[in-house]
């Protein structure tokens, strides 16, 4: 799935779970890549900064900054770096708001490698619906108040109190909603 051509591209692999992080290291190595990895923000951006990546896979949720705030050092560094931002908490609002900062994809856990590829190098037809609305699906309420809720939650970066408040909530019944897992679509 590499495009052909002699030059070993470089990729960056933020996550702070390790086996994960390990395992695509792997697997990136053996299909080519130079991986460089990280477990946080702070390390990678001076991975970033010491030799800039073409591409990036950054979870969105890790200890300390956010993998949006990641996204938008990373492009600043080089916008021609290619970021899939990897999330285990996939809500419409916060695809919207990576794509919309410059990431190429936005891909929910577990994602492998090949799902990983695929949204760096699309092919025409992956191209054509994501960009026409094919297959577009209307999230039921339940689901449309989960994403409400995690993207005033990004707004505060994960301040539970602040985002109760903005919601008009109490921060334990805040609590509770965020313990449930997310409604399907």
């Amino acid at each position: 799935m590499l495009p052909n051509n002699s030059h070993t591209p470089s990729i960056l692999i933020v996550d702070d779970d390790d086996v994960l992080r390990n395992r695509l290291s792997r697997a990136f190595t053996e299909r080519g890549f130079h991986v460089l990895a990280a477990d946080n923000h702070d390390s990678a951006l001076k991975l970033a900064q010491d030799d800039t990546p073409e591409f990036a896979v950054v979870d969105l949720r890790m200890n300390g900054p956010s993998g949006l705030a990641l996204l938008r050092e990373l492009r600043l560094l080089d916008p021609t770096t290619r970021v899939v931002i990897l999330t285990g908490y996939g809500s419409i609002a916060t695809a919207i708001e990576a794509v919309r900062q410059g990431a190429v994809s936005y891909l929910t856990k577990p994602s492998d490698v090949d799902d990983i590829l695929r949204a760096f190098f699309p092919t025409p037809t992956e191209e054509t619906t994501t960009t026409t609305g094919e297959n577009v699906h209307t999230p039921s309420l339940a689901r449309a108040e989960w994403e409400h809720i995690n993207r005033v939650l990004g707004d505060v970066d994960g301040n539970i109190s602040e985002a109760a408040r903005r919601l008009g909530l109490h921060r334990r019944s805040l609590q509770r909603k965020l313990q449930k897992y997310p409604p399907v679509q």
